[in-house]
């Protein structure tokens, strides 16, 4: 079952993790994962939430523009299609409207499921921290039955704060936000190349590891434990 967490500052300023440590005779192991296409493939729901969207406001929406740029929060890719002063109106509306439409065409990325079942089998604990509004977050996780801790509403360096609290020493995404994210709380940045950023980009961010999909994740972790 998804816990959703609020997106909380930590106390203090907690040192950040070693990178590389595992459960044998070191910390915790704690693993933090990003959502849209990492653990999930969200895009024929996000598409159908802007395509009602689109036709509620009558206003004309490139739904698949939108849905090949995945990772940005919510409100980033609204300001491109409305006015700024309009923009919390129609993220509520999107946010209301996603359980309905969202969540049941949503399937799973492969090799997601062993993916958070290898981190609990080592001992270890997963976290999703993801832009993603947390309730819709945990909706997805819920439906597809994969049980993981949900912090939402973070973005890029803002997952930091969530990733250094829980002390997690591995951070696993496809943008370079991500990247940026796990290298900001001193975290292994582990770059999956199924969302909108390929290798190099995100070679270029920084990444420490990258992997075809979550398909590769459990042998990569038993190597890295």
């Amino acid at each position: 079952m998804a816990v959703v967490t609020p997106a909380t500052q930590p106390a203090g300023n907690p040192s950040p993790p070693s990178r590389g440590s595992g459960p044998a005779g070191g910390p915790a192991l704690v693993v933090g994962f990003d959502l849209d296409m990492t653990l999930i493939d969200s895009r024929p729901g996000i598409k159908a939430c802007y395509d009602a969207l689109a036709a509620e406001t009558g206003v004309p929406i490139d739904t698949e523009l939108v849905v090949s740029r995945l990772g940005p929060p919510l409100v980033d890719e609204l300001v491109n299609w409305f006015p700024a002063e309009h923009v919390a109106e129609m993220a509520d509306r999107y946010r209301a409207m996603y359980p309905a439409m969202a969540i049941a065409p949503t399937r799973e990325m492969p090799g997601a499921r062993e993916a958070v079942a290898a981190v609990r089998a080592a001992g270890g604990r997963a976290v999703v921290v993801t832009a993603k509004y947390g309730p819709n977050a945990a909706l997805h996780l819920a439906h597809l039955g994969i049980e993981a801790e949900v912090v939402g509403d973070l973005w890029a360096e803002g997952k930091a704060s969530a990733l250094r609290e829980r002390r997690a020493s591995v951070y696993v995404g496809d943008h370079v936000g991500d990247v940026r994210g796990a290298r900001a709380a001193g975290a292994l940045a582990v770059a999956v190349t199924t969302g909108p950023c390929a290798e190099a980009e995100l070679r270029e961010a920084g990444a420490d590891v990258i992997l075809p999909d979550l398909t590769a994740f459990t042998p990569w972790l038993a190597t890295h434990l």
